[in-house]
């Protein structure tokens, strides 16, 4: 059997299944049955399968060209070859050839869930996915951090890494801005038994973000059924007339009786109101008419206001044209002016002159 192994290679020579010789570059030449020769390249990982690696570590020539590092149980191995990252290392024991590579391994305790800050982040693109866990919080987002369903603390804006380490790692995220709760078509009956749809509006934002997950359940729902009791609450002292009348009372007052429960609900209440009140079909039809009713009436005593005033300004102006000539021969031009402006043309007969005559018509009118 001849071998070959190139510069950047080395053999390991197997009899009947037993490693008998490691082989250095050049042409190896073995007679008999049973040689077998394995070719591993000196840039990987010194790595036989079915064989253990302190087989081969016995064997001085072996020993003197590779780096063996052992990584711990609960600890991963940051491997870099010429000062780049090359791998993560789980648990094991490992072999690399250094003989044209310098290798260092950085040690990362699984201990805790978090990773430490010394693990620089942009190794997180080239480790393994299924090694951690990464965790996003956005600007307007908390997110509260749990092991094992155990709250541990709040996380701030940001990216975080977690180790799979055996220890269950979840993050709730929570909404930091301003939110709003709308309560939509809630019939409610009046003090009259007027049942109205009411759209209502509130805005709240969170105060305790760790508090309103562990003490109440389903905060969202628990807000929702605190308004619609609130608005039954209120809509059911006062009559129809009267709620129509007071929508600014109305959210005012939503807005006091929401404040009350701030702190039960660990949330801060900044405004509230009536977007609409709906009312039923034949309620709608008689307000329509009551409108149109006070609407002519409205009308018609606008209407005798203005008649009043005109037969008063007539009035005036009669006496002042009986007290005074000259105005009533002003009044009489002005009247023979605006008959000139309609009037096509004009035949003068007689001696008299034209304005005597339509001064005349005038009279005999």
């Amino acid at each position: 059997m001849k071998t070959i192994i190139n510069e950047n290679q080395r053999g390991l020579l197997f009899k009947n299944g037993k490693f008998v010789e490691y082989l250095k570059p050049g042409s190896h030449v073995r007679f008999g049955r049973g040689f077998r020769a394995e070719t591993l390249y000196t840039g990987s990982e010194f790595k036989v399968q079915d064989y253990d690696l302190d087989i081969f570590l016995k064997n001085p020539e072996v020993a003197d060209e590779v780096e063996v590092f052992d990584v711990a149980d609960e600890t991963l191995a940051l491997h870099f070859v010429n000062g780049k990252y090359r791998e993560t290392l789980v648990s094991g024991k490992y072999a690399f050839f250094k003989i044209h590579d310098t290798h260092e391994f950085k040690t990362v305790s699984l201990q805790t869930p978090e990773a430490a800050g010394d693990v620089p982040k942009y190794l997180f693109a080239h480790i393994p996915g299924f090694l951690f866990t990464k965790i996003e919080v956005a600007d307007y987002q908390k997110a509260r951090l749990c092991y094992d369903g155990k709250f541990v603390r709040l996380l701030e804006p940001g990216a975080y890494y977690f180790w799979n380490n055996g220890t269950k790692v979840t993050a709730g995220l929570v909404d930091a801005r301003s939110l709003q709760m709308d309560i939509t078509g809630q019939e409610m009956m009046t003090l009259d038994k007027v049942v109205l749809r009411i759209n209502f509006v509130c805005n709240y934002k969170i105060t305790d973000y760790v508090k309103i997950h562990t003490e109440i359940e389903d905060y969202e729902k628990q807000i929702h059924i605190l308004l619609q009791l609130a608005l039954r609450e209120y809509v059911g002292k006062y009559r129809l007339d009267e709620i129509l009348e007071n929508k600014e009372q109305m959210s005012a007052a939503m807005l006091a009786r929401l404040k009350e429960k701030e702190t039960a609900y660990f949330v801060s209440f900044s405004d509230a109101g009536v977007k609409d009140i709906i009312l039923p079909g034949e309620i709608r039809n008689i307000m329509n008419t009551v409108l149109i009713a006070e609407k002519k009436a409205q009308a018609n005593v606008i209407t005798r206001r203005e008649e009043v005033a005109s037969t008063r300004s007539l009035l005036n102006t009669a006496k002042l044209m009986d007290e005074n000539q000259t105005l009533y021969k002003l009044k009489e031009l002005e009247y023979l002016e605006k008959i000139c402006e309609n009037v096509g043309s004009i035949s003068v007969t007689g001696g008299a002159d034209l304005l005597t005559q339509l001064s005349q018509i005038l009279k005999g009118a």
